[in-house]
């Protein structure tokens, strides 16, 4: 039994078929690869079921996709401080500004297909979300008792945001016990919110050997390998990174570059040639990101909640840049408050020797490698699908006595999670 087996939901897989509705976001990659983890452990545990995964940026009007899509990618990039203030600005649960609820009544316009989706019959038993945008939705014709199905609730960042708190809801799944604390301060049931880690894909919960996948990779058994991760999409100063290292790490090293799709930057990094000092290698897009960081000492990457869990479940130092103001910022708090990670004050300028001194001093990049292993949960999307099969089961139960469960209920008659109101984010502290 693994270290994280201990508060696992030890439940039977329930002997009804349920319908499990997956919901997620095609805004960076994250929110997609937790779902698909969720999607694959169900399929795992539930061979029977009926599992549909759906991006819902798919279900709207062309012109809302690529403006809620493109846009964000564009603010991250050219204005990445405006992302940091309206991620503050909108981190109250249960808003009740005018602007807050027209964005809420806006976006639920431009959702005509989910809606009808989630009204689908026969119903599902259960609805799931990796990304923010489905439970405000969920929640709305819940209260209008247009649809019963239970929803739960999968963060897939080290801090939870406002946005995504949505009731009714019958769980929330997040990264680690402070967030836990959080909600529970907000007011809401701490029976339903469940510390699990984010979910990654299930290969992560597997022993690699770190000499094995070197060699199967190519790399040097003996020599330091530093991945660099530039995101899916290749967002980020990946080329000034990969000069500093080139020029400011003096011990002889591999250095793996991981472009993504961006085939401009892959590019614009080959051509830099081969290195007198170091064993260079530029990838584009690639599905080996499990061997990578089994392979690796190090990844340097933006600190994504999916990348994040992925290299604490490998036991991989993380090197953090450019970290997107909101939630990336929060997920480096968690990470350097445990000493996974470094950060570098001018990535551009200073990465090369900060990763210099980690290499030259290697006792302290063990104690990162545990402290990564430490924090890791690499069964999180097990144990999310056991608490799931769980409320299913439940369900189950009260519908063989001929009670209503939870979600069948109407929205009127009350639960023990209602949300408090002040945000505890832009203060420190309950506004009075």
């Amino acid at each position: 039994m693994s270290k994280h087996s201990a508060n696992r939901c030890e439940s039977a897989p329930t002997p009804h078929e349920p319908r499990i509705l997956i919901l997620s976001a095609s805004v960076g990659a994250g929110h997609i690869r937790a779902a698909q983890a969720l999607a694959l452990t169900f399929k795992d545990r539930l061979p029977q079921t009926t599992v549909e995964h759906v991006d819902v940026l798919e279900l709207t009007n062309a012109a809302f996709r690529k403006a809620y899509r493109d846009g964000y990618f564009s603010l991250v990039k050219h204005a990445p401080n405006v992302v940091g203030m309206l991620y503050d600005k909108l981190d109250k649960p249960k808003p009740k500004n005018l602007g807050t609820q027209a964005r809420l009544r806006f976006e639920r316009t431009n959702f005509g297909k989910l809606s009808k989706l989630l009204r689908r019959e026969p119903s599902w038993d259960l609805v799931v979300s990796t990304h923010f945008l489905p439970p405000q939705m969920i929640a709305h014709l819940r209260k209008k008792e247009t649809i019963h199905c239970p929803q739960v609730i999968v963060v897939t960042d080290y801090d939870v945001q406002g946005m995504w708190l949505h009731e009714p809801c019958e769980a929330y799944f997040i990264a680690n016990p402070e967030a836990k604390v959080y909600l529970d301060k907000l007011g809401i049931d701490p029976q339903i919110v469940h510390a699990t880690g984010i979910p990654i894909d299930p290969v992560f919960t597997k022993s690699k050997d770190r000499n094995e996948c070197r060699r199967e990779l190519g790399f040097d058994v003996n020599r330091p390998l530093i991945l660099q991760m530039s995101g899916g999409l290749g967002i980020g100063p990946a080329e000034q990174i990969y000069r500093s290292l080139r020029e400011d790490v003096t011990v002889p090293a591999q250095i793996c570059v991981v472009a993504g799709k961006n085939t401009k930057l892959k590019s614009a990094l080959e051509a830099h040639g081969p290195d007198s000092r170091h064993d260079c290698k530029v990838m584009g897009f690639t599905d080996k990101v499990d061997e990578l960081m089994a392979a690796a000492d190090m990844v340097i990457t933006k600190p994504g909640g999916l990348t994040t869990s992925e290299a604490l479940a490998r036991g991989c130092p993380i090197v953090i840049i450019d970290p997107i103001p909101g939630q990336e910022e929060r997920n480096s708090d968690f990470l350097l408050e445990n000493g996974c990670a470094i950060k570098p004050s001018h990535p551009e300028k200073t990465l090369g020797h900060r990763v210099n001194e980690l290499l030259k001093h290697p006792a302290r990049l063990h104690q990162m490698q545990k402290s990564a292993r430490r924090c890791s949960h690499p069964e999180a999307a097990r144990d999310v699908v056991d608490q799931c099969i769980a409320l299913l089961n439940a369900r189950n139960v009260s519908r063989s006595q001929g009670k209503p469960s939870d979600a069948e209920k109407p929205a009127s008659a009350g639960r023990r999670h209602r949300m408090k109101l002040p945000s505890l984010r832009s203060t420190g502290r309950r506004k009075k």
